[in-house]
């Protein structure tokens, strides 16, 4: 049975503007910060607390919370 994790990651891979968020300079920034294998096993075992901490370690950043806006606006752009 897929997380909802899993089920929002495959909502947001179909949205175009969420690859061109990745390749932002904020967002290529965050990516060298953090450790894909690590959110994709928290992700996979529902490990909520691992993926609160990595938000809260993207959002204690400048280049974190400018992509968290660019999130926000692609989101709201439907």
């Amino acid at each position: 049975m897929a997380t909802e994790f899993e089920k929002l990651e495959r909502e947001l891979r179909g949205k175009k503007q969420f690859g061109a968020l990745a390749d932002t300079p904020e967002g290529k920034a965050l990516a060298s910060q953090l450790d894909g294998a690590a959110l994709a096993r928290a992700v996979r075992q529902g490990d909520t607390a691992a993926l609160q901490s990595a938000l809260q370690k993207v959002l204690s950043t400048p280049e974190g919370r400018a992509l968290a806006e660019k999130v926000q606006k692609a989101v709201g752009s439907k």
